[in-house]
């Protein structure tokens, strides 16, 4: 926990070197090519214009007394302003309502930035043990200062994917790869997961397949999937009625050294059960 509030007062040093606002232009042009490239959503009105609206109430000292006749000064009333801005509050509280309301998101990632996605991805590395790839996204963000590419694409990425849109979460994970930019283990386990509900939701063997390849390159690059991954995974393939295929993939994954945890999983199902639950714990446990 210390080392994500370091990394939240880092994000919001006030520090023009260390300003990482969506106002960058390197990352606010990743995110007007990503998003632009979508012919589904009309996010191109809310292109940020990065105008400083910053404005100087302070009476010059020079001024002098004589001249106040002539000197309008506009009343602020204090009543009527936003409360003050908490850089700690948590992420879930700044996420919009309606994960489907794309409009809104994209809005938010271009005129707030992609400070509340840059923690949710240290967070969740971090929970997950993955240290070194968590440090490594922090010492980007100090190091270099600016956001880093992977957090822009998975931002997008997990937008499309909360929405209910596999296919369009695909799309600009394709973009993501043709780009240079590599994915790591939170990028991989948002597509998955997106992928596997998109599927379970139509039923599209397509986006099926597409989950299940991108979890075993997931697992065949040494990362670790956390247990709501691969659940994901196994849960569309029960209720596509493909145990045979499940079974099979959980050989596959064994082969490269995974070893599924009964309580993590059993955690990720807490809210269902069922013959869904029943179906994923004795897919993976034999029970």
């Amino acid at each position: 926990m210390a080392a994500t509030a370091i990394l939240r007062r880092l994000l919001h040093s006030p520090s023009p070197k260390r300003s990482l606002r969506i106002t960058n232009t390197r990352v606010n042009a990743t995110l007007q090519r990503l998003l632009s490239s979508s012919s589904d959503q009309p996010t191109k009105k809310y292109v940020n214009t990065n105008v400083n609206t910053k404005v100087n109430f302070s009476v010059s000292d020079d001024d002098d007394d004589d001249n106040d006749d002539n000197v309008s000064v506009n009343k602020i009333d204090k009543s009527k302003l936003p409360p003050p801005y908490d850089p700690f509050k948590k992420v879930v509280d700044e996420e919009p309502t309606d994960p489907r309301n794309l409009q809104e998101i994209f809005h938010k990632m271009r005129t707030e930035g992609l400070t509340n996605n840059a923690v949710k991805m240290f967070d969740a590395l971090s929970k997950d043990g993955l240290n070194h790839e968590a440090l490594q996204l922090f010492a980007q963000i100090k190091d270099k200062g600016h956001m880093p590419d992977v957090v822009a694409h998975t931002a997008v990425i997990e937008a499309y994917a909360s929405a209910g849109q596999g296919k369009e979460a695909l799309r600009v994970f394709m973009r993501m790869l043709a780009s240079g930019v590599a994915p790591n283990a939170y990028t991989y386990a948002v597509l998955i997961k997106g992928l596997s509900a998109a599927a379970a939701a139509d039923g599209n063997a397509k986006l099926l397949g597409d989950a299940q390849k991108y979890l075993m390159e997931m697992v065949g690059k040494g990362m670790r999937p956390n247990a709501g991954t691969y659940t994901a995974v196994f849960e569309a393939f029960v209720r596509a009625q493909k145990v045979d295929e499940a079974r099979e993939l959980l050989q596959q994954m064994k082969a490269k050294g995974f070893v599924p945890d009964e309580k993590a999983v059993r955690e990720a199902l807490i809210d269902k059960r069922g013959q869904g639950f029943r179906g994923v714990v004795n897919i993976l446990f034999g029970k």
